[in-house]
């Protein structure tokens, strides 16, 4: 959790730029920096040639961007890629947008400090604790309400836990994905997807039906909350990612966010998604280890946490955190980004593309 020294002007890679249906941290948490440090350099880590967000020209543009190697691939390689980028882009701080990057990067801590590269980071024992399989068990000694919930590499252990609390359930993926399951045969279907997508084990969790609710926040390492910004979703994708929310005053939400994050001394950006089915508390389902796509939200309206992070991990002079006010909504709006084939042959063919030439047109 050491600082670096302060840049004198910091290079921030972000990774996970797609904004598609299922959109991708990235580009928000770009937008976010830009509102605050307009002039800043950011420097796109990329999975893919057709991640949107290499190509967008707007509030979330980036200057340039490589591709790097699947997380699957191991830390070894991501390090190795890292070492060849900064040869040209010299980044000292980067921002992991993606669940299934954190393991790497926390692996890499101590290489990363050495290259004098600065990340908020939660520590490998508090990232195992909140993760899907475990998040039941720390609820429960916590006392935080949490739906029913199993995880196992045997598809067969799973079918007698969903027999117990009955169809239907979701089984979810270590990393991403959740599936409802209505019977054993799409039991067995959705496992055996989901293991051979992200390995195990595969989690089977109750179904409840309600309204949910997001806290996004950022963790000083401490225990404490450095800011939050606390909504319910309106609109919400066939993947359940938030389309539209409003901000929401709730001190019982609070109260949990704040038991669950000091009880992990967590150290950096998260998301906790909680749901209410009427006569219920609230329930934790799930907590993601980054910051959400809806992240550039709440910088609109006075809290910036991905600039905080930034100034944070650069020893500046924080900016305050404004508090979010009940009642401030978003929606997301989707727009066509427009750009050559070019960019998309040389970021395919070479791994680096230098910053976007796109405009941004909306769609008719």
């Amino acid at each position: 959790m050491s600082t670096p020294p302060k840049a004198s002007r910091p290079i921030v890679a972000v990774s996970g730029l797609h904004r598609g249906e299922n959109p991708q941290p990235g580009p928000a948490v770009v937008a976010g920096l830009r509102r605050r440090f307009p002039d800043i350099r950011i420097v796109g880590l990329s999975y893919d040639p057709m991640e949107s967000g290499q190509y967008t020209a707007g509030i979330d543009r980036i200057d340039a961007a490589y591709l790097v190697p699947y997380p699957r691939v191991g830390h070894r390689e991501l390090l190795e890629r890292i070492d060849a980028i900064r040869k040209d882009d010299p980044f000292n701080v980067v921002i992991p947008c993606l669940d299934s990057e954190l393991p790497n990067y926390i692996k890499l801590r101590p290489e990363l400090d050495k290259r004098g590269i600065a990340c908020m980071l939660p520590s490998e024992q508090s990232f195992a604790q909140r993760g899907k399989e475990n998040l039941f068990g720390l609820c429960q000694r916590l006392k935080v309400p949490v739906p029913a919930t199993i995880a196992s590499n045997d598809p067969n252990e799973l079918a007698r836990f969903v027999e117990r609390i009955g169809y239907p359930a979701y089984i979810k993926g270590r990393f991403y994905e959740a599936h409802l399951v209505h019977s054993l045969y799409e039991l067995h279907s959705a496992f055996n997807e989901l293991i051979g997508t992200w390995g195990g084990p595969v989690i089977a969790q109750e179904i409840t039906v309600g309204e949910e609710y997001d806290i996004v926040g950022l963790g000083d390492g401490k225990g404490a909350i450095e800011g939050s910004c606390s909504i319910r979703k309106m609109q919400r994708t066939k993947s359940g990612k938030g389309f539209a929310g409003i901000v929401v005053e709730d001190p019982t939400l609070d109260e949990l966010a704040r038991k669950v994050i000091r009880a992990l001394r967590w150290y950096g950006p998260f998301e906790l998604e909680f749901i209410k089915a009427p006569g219920r508390p609230h329930q934790l389902f799930e907590m993601n280890p980054r910051f959400p796509a809806w992240v550039d939200f709440p910088s609109q309206i006075g809290c910036n946490l991905p600039a905080r992070l930034l100034e944070r991990l650069q020893g500046m002079k924080p900016t305050p955190l404004k508090s979010c006010s009940a009642g401030q909504m978003f929606v997301r709006h989707c727009v066509d980004v427009v750009g050559d084939i070019a960019d998309l042959a040389q970021m395919a063919s070479t791994g680096h593309r230098p910053g976007p030439a796109a405009s941004i047109v909306e769609r008719g």
